[in-house]
């Protein structure tokens, strides 16, 4: 007789609706002693998306989504238990891992609620689409692949964060400004002397990849902003609308950068939205989301003009000698632009060898133009384009 899992899957993961699922999770509810098996046919599902190029933070982000925090958690629970094999993880990895939501507690809060919520998450497992690798698989032999140092966290990197968490917390706009403005120009400083440290020592060094999440509402709007951070700090960001990411390409530590600076532009971008949205609902007005999407759209364009005036600006006085702000002035360094331009063709063949199809998007106007003005305000004030982001060809797989 074939065995109740092996019913329950077959009437749970290869048919889109909830009768299956009933049917499966009722199979599994009525036999505990499927309880360890299931578990682990849900590690198989978890090991076959790092074959397909997934990553933790991905697939929990991608579960939260098209399902809910239960799933997330519940798919969260196999991570951890399926990591746990390895002896070494990938670069990245213990962060995302770090950041994972707790897991439920099994069997909760009865056996045939959870069977469904897991048959559910393993439906969505069984499903997803090979994507590029950012990396190498957990396992994965490092022969061959590039993998950046381990080690603890830049001292540079350690001053950005610091100052771009008082630029989040602080209620002075002109206070942000000049925290975030020290922000970049501290991150062009440190792109440009690893470059150069780069060049004289000879490093083998080679462009590498992460993805961040890109999340709804105004996912247009976010994936410009990640675009303009990107292109600031010497990057490539490619847009996958279907699966909710960007993936950026770059040297490590211009990535680290992007990760940074993005997510705390949104945060206070999103900040100031609420703000402005609340003396705009003051006034009578009632277009909540066309004078957000609006807002967004102006504060990512502005921002995108705004960065990489800075980034320009801290070149400029790096190959002159003449200081930046951001750190000591030199006597300037005739080869940094070339030094610079090969950085930027590695990252743009890393790119284009990693997403030989990848189209642009034409962005939807905004219709709102108080949303406009206020939004383009709000990047002045951070003091941090194009037509759109590089949107991925076809729907999100090879």
């Amino acid at each position: 007789m074939e065995p109740v899992i092996d019913q329950a899957f077959a009437a749970a993961l290869y048919s889109d609706g909830d009768a299956g699922l009933d049917t499966g999770a009722s199979l599994l509810a009525a036999d505990p002693t499927a309880d360890a098996e299931l578990f682990r046919r849900g590690e198989e599902f978890v090991r076959r998306a790092w074959e397909r190029g997934w990553q933790p933070a991905d697939v929990v982000r991608l579960v939260r989504r098209d399902l809910d925090g239960t799933a997330a958690g519940l798919a969260a629970g196999l991570i951890v238990s399926e990591t746990a094999r390895y002896e070494a993880l990938p670069p990245r990895w213990r962060g995302q891992l770090d950041g994972l939501p707790a897991a439920p507690p099994r069997n909760r809060p009865d056996r045939f609620s959870y069977a469904s919520a897991v048959l559910g998450l393993y439906r969505l497992l069984l499903r997803l689409p090979r994507i590029e690798p950012v990396g190498p698989p957990p396992g994965a032999s490092p022969h061959g692949l590039h993998l950046p140092p381990a080690h603890d966290e830049p001292r540079m990197l350690t001053r950005i964060r610091a100052l771009l968490a008082k630029a989040e917390a602080t209620g002075f706009p002109e206070e942000a400004e000049a925290l975030t403005t020290k922000a970049q120009e501290l991150m062009a400083r440190h792109s440009i002397d690893e470059a150069l440290l780069a060049a004289r020592t000879h490093s083998k060094e080679a462009p590498g990849a992460c993805r961040i999440g890109v999340d709804a509402p105004y996912e247009t709007a976010k994936a410009i902003l990640l675009d303009a951070v990107a292109a600031a700090n010497r990057c490539r960001a490619v847009w996958n609308s279907d699966l909710g990411f960007s993936t950026v390409v770059g040297f490590e530590p211009d990535l680290d950068a992007v990760e940074l600076l993005y997510t705390s532009l949104l945060v206070q971008g999103t900040v100031a939205m609420t703000g402005a949205e609340a003396g705009q609902r003051a006034g009578g007005r009632k277009r909540t989301k066309t004078f957000r999407q609006s807002f967004l759209m102006a504060y990512a364009q502005r921002l995108g003009s705004r960065l990489a005036a800075d980034t320009a600006r801290v070149t400029a006085a790096a190959e002159a000698g003449t200081g930046s702000g951001a750190g000591p002035a030199g006597p300037g360094d005739p080869a940094l632009l070339p030094v610079l331009a090969a950085r930027d063709m590695a990252v743009t063949d890393t790119a284009e060898r990693m997403f030989p199809e990848t189209t642009t998007t034409r962005v939807r106007g905004a219709t709102d133009l108080d949303g406009w003005t206020h939004g383009t305000a709000a990047a002045d004030r951070a003091r941090m384009g194009g037509n759109g982001p590089e949107l991925r060809g076809g729907r999100g797989g090879r």
